[in-house]
């Protein structure tokens, strides 16, 4: 028997345990066959119309069925192919081992294995083991790899480039055409559904075929669970922030890049690769690393910056809005700060002036109306906005909540810096303090009880 190692010895076990068992649905699972009809969870996808060809005779299944094939490998030629479900383009992989099995025996490609090896011989089963322990069948699947990489990048490139996507935002009734990254990152902004950079993801029509076939069923994107209508499932998204994909559901591996980098990997066994070598490179010099920098947007329109100082310049010149002014008239706290400033984006993106409180149809409407009013500086009173639900966010990511000062805390360390009196204990009289001393008590009784 030839030897390969571990996985060898892994499927010969397996095997032997199939043998004591029926010959049905326990050999496809012990030896973990996909479950189903796809090529994985990261493969591109090709036309389930095309029909493979068994390796060693005339059997043939359509690819979408390639199970039927591999268990017909398994029971008529008794031969396993490792990790099906790892394999790039398995139509390709079948046809390239069905004409090397054509020029030589199948021996010379696969380790052998023997089921009941401490067994009478008569009894004994030789399995035959085709994995990527051979350095050909590694570079097989390595080539096919790289072959679905380049198809995968090509398809980003052409999605990055596309101006004809055309969709309609899955929480409202707007919609775009364009570039995909209108929509995606819309609903990042308006609904905190953010999916990851627009350039990160492939087959985007797709991916939001998937995510719009589960909202339609009345199912939450993240948690799974089905609901009786819209409403109650829109409340349990926003109520639980749940308004995300589930990043450990593999239905959707397929749609990001980083699925595709490596051989038999997931995005996330990637990804703690990277951070153990992060963590294990202690000789690196740190002392020039910067922080990223944070982009604030304005309260009154798009415009970003990358520094709080330019975000407060921008709305004091261009809309005349001093929010440094406020706090210092105000006295406003941190707490405080944080609930007027969502208080006036929630106020503005859902169309009604902050200082009036009169309604308008749009954000534009309410913003022209609040420049031409002059009610830029005017806020209702305290106890309007100074409530507990503009403690959470309007905008998920807003940076700007981050950069507010805390003016409690000013306080305290401009108190600290001061000179601190010392008042001095009073010794004016030490006899006086030495008669009325407690400690006199005490020696007494001491020598009382000598």
């Amino acid at each position: 028997m030839t030897n390969v190692g571990k996985n060898s010895t892994c499927n010969q076990q397996r095997l032997e345990n199939i043998k004591k068992c029926d010959e049905s649905d326990n050999i496809l699972e012990a030896l973990c066959f996909p479950e189903g009809p796809a090529l994985g969870a990261y493969s591109i996808r090709p036309s389930s119309e095309e029909v493979i060809v068994c390796v060693l005779c005339t059997e043939s299944a359509p690819l979408s069925e390639k199970d039927r094939l591999v268990k017909h490998l398994l029971l008529e030629h008794k031969l396993v192919i490792s990790d099906v479900k790892l394999i790039a383009d398995f139509a390709k992989y079948i046809l390239y081992w069905k004409r090397r099995f054509l020029e030589g025996v199948i021996t010379d490609f696969c380790s052998v294995m023997k089921t009941n090896s401490s067994g009478p011989v008569e009894k004994q089963e030789s399995f035959f083991l085709l994995c990527d322990v051979l350095p050909e069948d590694r570079v097989l699947r390595e080539q096919l790899q790289q072959k679905r990489l380049e198809e995968i990048l090509e398809q980003q490139q052409r999605e990055r480039e596309d101006t004809s996507f055309q969709r309609t935002c899955l929480f409202c009734n707007e919609e775009f055409t364009g570039n995909r990254s209108l929509l995606l990152n819309h609903m990042a902004r308006e609904h905190s559904f953010s999916v990851g950079l627009p350039d990160n993801i492939v087959y985007c029509a797709e991916f939001v075929d998937t995510m719009e076939n589960k909202l339609e069923n009345l199912q939450c994107l993240y948690c799974e669970k089905t609901f009786r209508d819209k409403t109650t499932l829109k409340d349990h998204m926003r109520k639980k922030l749940h308004r995300r994909i589930n990043a450990t559901n593999p239905l959707y591996d397929r749609f990001y890049v980083i699925n595709y980098l490596e051989l038999g990997k997931t995005w996330e066994e990637v990804q703690s690769e990277d951070d153990r070598e992060f963590g294990e490179d202690k000789d690196d010099d740190w002392s020039d690393w910067q922080s990223p920098p944070v982009c604030a947007v304005c309260l009154f329109c798009k415009q970003q910056s990358e520094t709080m100082d330019k975000v407060y310049t921008h709305m004091k010149e261009a809309h005349g809005f001093d929010l440094h002014k406020l706090k210092t008239d105000l006295a406003l706290k941190f707490y405080q700060q944080v609930k007027l400033v969502n208080y006036i984006r929630r106020e503005i993106h859902q169309g009604r002036c902050y200082g009036c409180q009169e309604k308008f149809g749009s954000s534009a409407d309410v913003l022209s109306h609040i420049f031409n009013a002059g009610h830029v500086m005017q806020l209702p009173a305290t106890s309007v906005w100074d409530q507990p639900q503009y403690y959470f966010p309007t905008y998920e990511n807003d940076a700007l909540l981050c950069a507010l000062s805390d003016s409690e805390s000013e306080t305290e360390s401009s108190d600290h810096t001061g000179d601190v009196p010392v008042i001095a204990e009073d010794i004016s009289n030490l006899r006086v303090l030495k008669q009325t001393s407690v400690l006199n008590h005490l020696l007494k009784k001491t020598d009382t009880e000598n």
